[in-house]
C-alpha cells in the first residue's frame, strides 16, 4: 500500500538464443553397445565350425590307428577328416608346431591316408584385437572432440572471443530508429564521420577518441545507440558483454580480449562494443584475489590493448554502463575512454518521439493522444515505453479489440509500474483499513506544498500491494527542494497516520512506506545537508557504507556523529508524521467520504477526488 509515481527504472532483459548441447556420453555408450553387438554377431557366425571338437591326444591316437584321411592345420586349429567321413576339430598348443607334436607323441605322419595341408587364415580375433586395443580408444576420443565442438565446448576455443559480429550492411539500425538523445547523436556523428572519412581529420592532426563511454540508466538505449553508429558508418561491429570475457580457467579473459582486438584490427575500420563494462572494469585492488585474480588480469589486458593502439588504427571502442563510479580510473583516463556521453532518461519531447516509433505497425484508436501519454510517463525509459505499448497491444487483443485504445495504454502503464491486477479475498474490515490507508496518502498529498495532484486512488490489489495511490509528476524534474522532500515524506506516512487517527491501531501495511520515508530522510541528512548538522556529506551513499563495512573499515565518522545523524533522521520523520496526523484530523470528514467512496467503487480518479476536496 504505497503511494507510487512512475519514476521507476526497469532493466531491459535480453534472452539469449542458445542451442541445446548434444549428450556426448549417451552417444559414446551407443557406439560401445553397437561395437559389442557386432562382435557377438561375428563370433556367433565364426564359431560355427563343422566337426566335433575333440582333444589333441585323441587326434594323435586316430592317426596311429590309421583312421585319418586328411588333416588341415590352420594356426592352432586342427581339422581332421576320418576315413568314414567324420569331421573332427581340435586345438593344439600355441607356439608348438604340428610336426613337433607328432614327434613328441611318436606318431608317424605317413599313417595319414590322404594329405596334410597347412593353411594361413586370418581369424576374427586377429582382426578385432588391434582394433579394440588401438582403434577403439582413438574412435572414442574423436567422438568426444567432435561432440564438444558441435556444442561450442571445444577445449581449444576457450581463449577465442565470443563477440557477436555484425558485418557491413547487416546492421540495419540507424539514427532514424533512435528517438530522442539528440545531444548524444550529435556527438556520435563525429565518430561516424571519422569512420567514413578518416583522412579529413588526420590531415589536420586531429585524433579521434579511442574509446567512447556511454553512461545512463538501464533501458535508455545505450546498446541501440551503439548499433546505430555501426549502421550509419557501415563498418563491422563487434558486440560483447563484459561477463563473456570471464571463465573458470585462468588467463581465458585476457586471451579473449586479445582475440577480439585482433579481429577488429584485421577488419578495420571497425567498432568494438562492450556492454556492461563494469563487470570487468571495476577498480583494481578491491577483489578477494588481490592483483592476480582473473577479472583484474582481463582489465589489465584491455588497458594494454587500448593504450597500444597505433594512431593509424581505425578501431573505436564503445562501452556502456550504468555504474560509472565503479570503473577503474586507468580505464576512463584520456587515451583510453577519452569521451563520456551521458544518456539520461527521455524528457517530454523525447518520450513523444519514442512513443511514435513503438506505435509503428500497431493499430491505434483515435482517442489516443501521444502528447498526453508522454506527460503521463514521466520517468519512463525507452524500454519501459516499449514494454508499456506491447502490454497495451496484448490487453487489446485479449479483449478482442481491433485497435489499441487509451484505456488499454493507461492500464498497461499501471501494469508496468505496479504489476497485474489480482483479486484478493479480504474481509470487510480489511477493505476498510486499506480504504482509509490509501485515502490518507491522497488527502495528505493534497494539503502539503509542492506535491503533484492525485490521478488515481484504488484499493484493488496489484503486485505485492493491497492498494495504491498514484500521482505521476506533471513535468520532468531535475532538482528537488527541501520543502518537496518533506512533503513527500509526509505523504508516504499518510497511510500509517490514517490508521492511527481513525482506528487507533497500527498494521504492517505501512512497512514499505516507512522504509522509503526513512531512506529519503537519511539521505537528506547524510547527502543533501538538509539538517542542523549542516552541509556535510557523511558517506550517505548506501553502497559506500556497505562496502566499507564489508571491508572491515569504519563508516568515516565517529559514533557521536552517528548518534546525531540518527537523531536528525528521527526528527524529520516525527515532524512529517505529526504533520500528516494533523492534516487528517483536521479534514476527517473528507477522509471518511473518500474511504466510503473507495469501498463502493474500489477506484476513483482525479476529477472525483477534486469533488471531495471541494
Amino acid at each position: 500500500m504505497t503511494p507510487t509515481t512512475n519514476n521507476k527504472d526497469k532493466k531491459r532483459k535480453m534472452i539469449p538464443i542458445a542451442t541445446k548441447p548434444k549428450n556426448v556420453f549417451s552417444n559414446i555408450f551407443f557406439y560401445i553397445f553397437l561395437l559389442f553387438g557386432l562382435m557377438m554377431i561375428v563370433n556367433f557366425f565364426s564359431s560355427g565350425v563343422d566337426g566335433e571338437e575333440v582333444p589333441i591326444n585323441k587326434v594323435l591316437s586316430y592317426i596311429n590307428d590309421e583312421k585319418v584321411q586328411n588333416i588341415v592345420v590352420a594356426g592352432d586349429t586342427i581339422e581332421v577328416l576320418l576315413k568314414d567321413g567324420t569331421k573332427l576339430v581340435s586345438q593344439k598348443e600355441s607356439g608348438v608346431s604340428f610336426d613337433e607334436m607328432l614327434s613328441n607323441g611318436n606318431v608317424d605322419i605317413s599313417k595319414v591316408a590322404g594329405e596334410v595341408k597347412v593353411e594361413h587364415r586370418i581369424t576374427v580375433d586377429q582382426i578385432l584385437t588391434p582394433i579394440l586395443m588401438f582403434g577403439f580408444p582413438l574412435f572414442i576420443l574423436f567422438m568426444i572432440f567432435r561432440q564438444m565442438k558441435g556444442a561450442n565446448g571445444d577445449i581449444l576455443s576457450f581463449g577465442r572471443s565470443r563477440a557477436k559480429v555484425f558485418d557491413k550492411g547487416k546492421a540495419k539500425v540507424t539514427f532514424n530508429d533512435v528517438a530522442g538523445n539528440d545531444e548524444a547523436k550529435r556527438e556520435m556523428m563525429e565518430i561516424v564521420d571519422f569512420l567514413k572519412n578518416p583522412q579529413k581529420y588526420r590531415k589536420l592532426g586531429a585524433r579521434i577518441p579511442k574509446g567512447v563511454l556511454l553512461v545512463g540508466p538501464s533501458g535508455v538505449g545505450k546498446t541501440l545507440l551503439a548499433r546505430a553508429i555501426a549502421g550509419e558508418a557501415n563498418v563491422p561491429f563487434y558486440s560483447a558483454a563484459g561477463s563473456e570475457f570471464m571463465e573458470m580457467l585462468v588467463g581465458v579473459g585476457s586471451s579473449r580480449v586479445r582475440d577480439l582486438f585482433r579481429m577488429a584490427r584485421e577488419s578495420q575500420p571497425s567498432l568494438i562494443f562492450v556492454d556492461e563494462i563494469d563487470a570487468i572494469g571495476r577498480q583494481r585492488g578491491m577483489g578477494i584475489g588481490g592483483g592476480h585474480d582473473e577479472r583484474e588480469q582481463t582489465l589489465n589486458q584491455i588497458l594494454i590493448e587500448m593504450d597500444g593502439f597505433d594512431t593509424r588504427t581505425d578501431v573505436i571502442v564503445l562501452a556502456a554502463t550504468n555504474r560509472p563510479d565503479m570503473l577503474d580510473p586507468a580505464l576512463i583516463r584520456p587515451g583510453r575512454f577519452d569521451r563520456r556521453i551521458s544518456i539520461p532518461l527521455p524528457d517530454l519531447r523525447d518520450r513523444a518521439e519514442i512513443i511514435k516509433i513503438h506505435m509503428r505497425g500497431k493499430p491505434i484508436a483515435e482517442d489516443v493522444v501521444v502528447e498526453k501519454i508522454a506527460k503521463k510517463t514521466v520517468g519512463f525509459s525507452g524500454a519501459d515505453i516499449e514494454n508499456m505499448l506491447n502490454e497495451a497491444a496484448i490487453l487489446a487483443a485479449r479483449s478482442n479489440k481491433d485497435k489499441i485504445s487509451s484505456t488499454d495504454i493507461d492500464e498497461a502503464a499501471l501494469k508496468v509500474t505496479l504489476g497485474s491486477e489480482r483479486k484478493t479475498l479480504q474481509t470487510d474490515e480489511e477493505k476498510k483499513l486499506v480504504a482509509y490507508h490509501e485515502g490518507g496518502h491522497a488527502l495528505v498529498s493534497a494539503f502539503v506544498p509542492d506535491m503533484d495532484p492525485v490521478s488515481r486512488v484504488s484499493i484493488t490489489s496489484r503486485g505485492g500491494s493491497l492498494g495504491h495511490t498514484s500521482f505521476p509528476p506533471e513535468r520532468d524534474r531535475y532538482n528537488e527542494t527541501k520543502t518537496r522532500l518533506l512533503s513527500l515524506i509526509s505523504t508516504m506516512l499518510g497511510g500509517r497516520a490514517a490508521e492511527e487517527v481513525v482506528f487507533n491501531e497500527l498494521t504492517i501495511g505501512a512497512s514499505d512506506d516507512i522504509d522509503k520515508a526513512s531512506k529519503v530522510a537519511r539521505r537528506m541528512v547524510m547527502e543533501f545537508g538538509m539538517s542542523s548538522l549542516g552541509p556535510i556529506a557523511y558517506e550517505g551513499k548506501e553502497n559506500a557504507m556497505w562496502l566499507a563495512r564489508e571491508m572491515g573499515e569504519g563508516a568515516g565518522y565517529s559514533q557521536e556523529v552517528a548518534a546525531k545523524i540518527d537523531t536528525e533522521v528521527k526528527k524529520i520523520i516525527d515532524e512529517c508524521y505529526a504533520k500528516s496526523k494533523e492534516i487528517l484530523a483536521e479534514h476527517r470528514s473528507k477522509l471518511d467520504t473518500l474511504a466510503q467512496l473507495l469501498l463502493e467503487k474500489e477506484t476513483i480518479y482525479e476529477d472525483e477526488f477534486k469533488k471531495i476536496l471541494g
